[in-house]
């Protein structure tokens, strides 16, 4: 079925990505992966071919674009290619909206411009140790000292975090105020009382780079408050919609692209003296798989509609990214089992995909929080 929301602009962009996926980062990933992170050199690539803040304004380096249409076309071709290593959709398509619309114009002045050349890698920061999905349950606190806020906690699971040079900390700055008493605090790069734990060792996404970071009497300006003191946990909320349908996207185009190499895998393979793809069970699971698919990216792509519109909720975003991601999950699953025993292999991308995909259902709020919210809004 053939996707309508792509211009000949997009199409041209696509390849460009594609282009600049095949020589910059395919030649490297594998030893990304085994030193557990990408290097410094592809973020400034691609901060000079325009792949870095693409809906910032033009005057601070950005694309000027406010089609976000571009930002998913470049998770996708990511995903499609299962080099999982790489933290751009991480800045593009969650950061970037706490930077552009919550920030003051001193704060655009510091650190747009650098975002956008790849020179200042970010993430942000709000699970704990303690504290997953329930983000009401952030124990890190922030404490107005004079001219500084003063943070103390721990947060886990952090992508981008070791190389990261500004992390946006999810902080209680009011511990009597409820959901009104959080707010995000920017952390630079060798800021003392920061500091970095290990690189977590996951079963997947190998060159990506997740870390643990402790503030201990971290002392931060108080000109490194984004936003306004209190309303954290609502600039979350509004900007999660983004980072649902990021994950639903890039869950989507890598279980495509697992289903078309496994399709030419079953025509390829053969058991009994023949195609394994002329066999009863494989014809009817890949027309499972493939109509699953089907409904799945037509749904998703209505998202990315409404949310150039600005339009999308919190309701649909959460069943895109619930549905996508548990979708890619059985897709990846049933496609590594008729691999047979060389899904198992890493040398075959199935097996890849299969560890680097399985994130999908819990990062960016789990599968049972998806459905929590969903649940909530149509009975309310």
């Amino acid at each position: 079925m053939e996707r309508t929301i792509f211009t000949d602009e997009h199409q041209a962009f696509r390849e460009m990505v594609r282009d600049f996926l095949e020589k910059e980062v395919a030649p490297h990933h594998e030893e990304w992966e085994s030193q557990g992170h990408v290097s410094r050199e592809v973020w400034l690539q691609a901060g000079k071919t325009g792949l870095l803040g693409l809906d910032v304004e033009e005057r601070f380096g950005g694309g000027g674009s406010d089609d976000l249409t571009f930002l998913w076309i470049l998770s996708e071709e990511i995903a499609r290619g299962g080099f999982s290593g790489l933290g751009f959709p991480l800045a593009n398509d969650v950061v970037t909206p706490y930077l552009t619309e919550l920030t003051t114009d001193e704060q655009k002045e510091r650190w747009l411009p650098r975002f956008c050349s790849g020179e200042m890698i970010t993430a942000i920061a709000m699970t704990e140790p303690g504290t997953g999905s329930d983000l009401q349950g952030i124990q890190t606190r922030a404490v107005r000292d004079g001219d500084d806020w003063v943070i103390n906690g721990a947060k886990t699971f952090i992508t981008n975090g070791i190389l990261s040079d500004l992390v946006i900390v999810v902080a209680k700055t009011d511990p009597d105020a409820g959901s009104k008493g959080f707010s995000l605090i920017a952390v630079e790069r060798d800021t003392p009382g920061f500091e970095r734990g290990r690189n977590l060792d996951k079963i997947g996404m190998k060159a990506q780079d997740t870390a643990e970071l402790s503030f201990t009497d971290c002392r931060v300006p108080a000109s490194n408050l984004i936003g306004q003191e209190g309303q954290g946990f609502i600039y979350l909320m509004q900007n999660l919609p983004r980072e649902r349908l990021s994950i639903a996207i890039a869950s989507t185009a890598g279980a495509e692209k697992v289903l078309e190499d496994t399709i030419t895998y079953v025509k390829d393979r053969k058991a009994f003296g023949r195609p394994i793809a002329s066999l009863q069970n494989t014809r009817f699971k890949v027309a499972e798989l493939t109509t699953k698919l089907a409904v799945t990216r037509a749904f998703v792509d209505r998202c990315i509609t409404e949310l150039n519109a600005k339009k999308l909720g919190p309701a649909e975003a959460s069943m895109a990214k619930y549905w996508a991601s548990e979708t890619a999950k059985e897709v990846i699953d049933a496609c590594l089992q008729l691999h047979g025993g060389y899904g198992y292999m890493r040398e075959y991308p199935v097996a890849k995909a299969f560890m680097d995909n399985r994130i999908q259902t819990i990062y960016g709020g789990t599968t049972e929080i998806m459905k929590e919210i969903i649940g909530r809004i149509v009975l309310a």
